[in-house]
């Protein structure tokens, strides 16, 4: 289990933080103060760093860490829009199997309200935290959308009527339902990734390949 050692990763704290940790623990290491102590970001003596989700793209590609655990969900959106446009300088090495959701559009149960904005507007609007997933996912299916970027609770969007659908990573769906939202369409399934630091994945390829060699002996991860 030594090659582990060698590297530093980036550790999500929230949704995925017990599976990468239940993870990490499969591979030998040494795991009790990460479960205990919430407060504490760096764990030196075990080459492991906590943080958002959505951070740990930025601190692999920075070098801060070599690998890190993120959701596809993060990467989706951290990803190049189209020509000119830059994304994440991360490499995406394994599927880990865990943390599956659903990326989805969702708007109030009934005749549709989107369908219906858009046959008499020509445009809806739709509330999301992932705003670059949403309007590449109409940019690719032809239909005009206008954007809402909310960082709280996006299914409260559509109740007072501020827009007509939203675009949210579910899970079980009981959120959905409580908000009598319904889903119109699935747009991904994210799961937990592994990803790399380009410059580490090259001096550090012994010890990563190896580590990958481990990871897909367990029985929830695959190939990305």
């Amino acid at each position: 289990m030594a090659p582990i050692q060698d590297l530093t990763i980036a550790v999500p704290r929230g949704a995925l933080f017990e599976g990468t940790v239940a993870l990490l623990a499969q591979l030998g290491l040494g795991t009790d103060e990460l479960r205990s102590n919430d407060r504490k970001l760096l764990f030196e003596e075990i080459g492991v760093i906590t943080m958002r989700p959505s951070d740990v793209p930025t601190y692999v590609e920075a070098g801060a860490a070599d690998l890190g655990v993120t959701g596809k969900d993060v990467l989706l959106e951290q990803a190049a829009q189209g020509p000119g446009e830059e994304g994440r300088d991360v490499y995406e090495l394994l599927d880990l199997g865990f943390g599956r959701c659903t990326m989805v559009l969702a708007s109030k149960a009934g005749p549709d309200p989107a369908l219906a904005a858009l046959r008499r507007l020509g445009v809806m609007r739709v509330a999301t935290k992932y705003p670059r997933v949403a309007a590449r996912h109409f940019g690719q299916t032809g239909r005009e959308a206008e954007i809402v970027e909310v960082k709280g609770s996006v299914g409260l969007a559509p109740l007072p009527g501020m827009v007509e659908a939203i675009v949210d990573l579910t899970a079980t769906g009981t959120t959905l339902r409580e908000n009598d939202l319904i889903v119109r369409e699935e747009i991904a399934v994210c799961t937990a990734r592994l990803i790399a630091n380009p410059v580490a994945h090259k001096l550090k390829a012994g010890p990563i390949d190896e580590l990958l060699a481990q990871l897909r002996r367990l029985p929830t991860a695959g190939v990305a």
